[in-house]
């Protein structure tokens, strides 16, 4: 009689794939292969209704098996050994992508970069942190100043949108759109550092503004130690402002008509900062200053990064 031929091992790729297939399943309790096929055909839910021969294949690497028969053996082996699905899903998409993919499969799904993140946690740039930064429309256009702050672009137009085309071609329509929003909403390379790429968020906001806040009182004392009439000028100032709103003038008429913090105001010196109440620090600073704002990025000294637009113009000779 003749030797049966052995059946050719896998290799490269699709053994990573049968290895992790095998340690999901001993993970689970070696369940049997009928067992996972009865598993998933009794689940309206997923994809594949693979029988327990098609199991077989996938396990033991005779073929490389489609991805939704991968996708349903991780659902119903994740679940029995209590490991997060989702995660599951995204790490095996990766194995199964690089077998019919190459170097392109190599980069990360879109389900993966949801689940996890851009990588470089060593150190090194990974692929996708620098698909990440090409493909950022930041890097091309000057957002908006409601939107991003200031900014040169390091790219042209035209480069951008030649990058895009490529990513199109290489990792179709839907993987590079579903990346583009996911990065407009806040998940771009960097945004653990300090949002570089400089998409606003409360948290940076109410920073900058407390840091807006600490700078002009130092000038307002600075202003104070050599202009004697400056408080009394700067309220006449604010009094005759026009260009006031209605809420705004509604806001000083209500803090005015308290007399006790009125005479906290009013003995406001660089000497006696310190001993007055915070809250006649906000009035002091609503008269002196008609507006502050941010005009640099962090890391700037605070006279480079904030610009005064003071209701009394200081003296030249300043």
């Amino acid at each position: 009689m003749a030797a049966s031929t052995p059946s050719p091992q896998p290799t490269g790729p699709h053994h990573e794939l049968v290895e992790a297939l095998q340690e999901l399943r001993r993970a689970a309790g070696v369940v049997s292969i009928r067992g996972v096929s009865t598993l998933i055909r009794s689940r309206e839910d997923l994809l594949s209704g693979a029988s327990h021969e098609t199991v077989r294949a996938a396990l033991n690497g005779s073929r490389v098996p489609r991805w939704e028969t991968v996708h349903d053996i991780v659902v119903v082996l994740a679940e029995r050994c209590g490991r997060d699905t989702e995660s599951e899903k995204a790490r095996f998409l990766s194995l199964w992508r690089a077998i019919h993919e190459g170097e392109a499969g190599a980069l990360k799904s879109f389900q993966e970069l949801v689940h996890g993140g851009w990588g470089g946690e060593d150190g090194n740039w990974t692929a996708e942190q620098v698909m990440g930064v090409l493909t950022n429309p930041y890097n091309a256009i000057e957002i908006h100043p409601s939107l991003a702050t200031p900014h040169e672009p390091h790219m042209s137009e035209d480069d951008w949108v030649r990058l895009m085309l490529r990513q199109i071609e290489e990792q179709g329509t839907e993987h590079t759109l579903r990346v583009l929003l996911h990065m407009l909403k806040g998940d771009y390379v960097g945004a653990e550092r300090g949002s570089p790429y400089g998409y606003r968020n409360p948290d940076r906001e109410a920073m900058e503004a407390y840091a807006a806040f600490q700078y002009g009182c130092g000038e307002i004392r600075r202003r104070l130690g050599g202009e004697p009439n400056l408080l009394a000028e700067s309220i006449r100032a604010m009094r005759a402002d026009e260009t006031m709103s209605r809420d705004d003038r509604a806001d000083m008429l209500e803090s005015e008509s308290d007399m006790s913090l009125m005479r906290e105001v009013m003995i406001v010196t660089p000497d006696t900062w310190d001993e007055v109440s915070e809250e006649a620090h906000h009035m002091v600073f609503g008269y002196l200053i008609k507006q502050i704002s941010p005009v640099g990025p962090l890391g700037l000294p605070d006279s480079e990064r904030f610009r005064i637009v003071w209701r009394v113009p200081e003296p030249a000779s300043a």
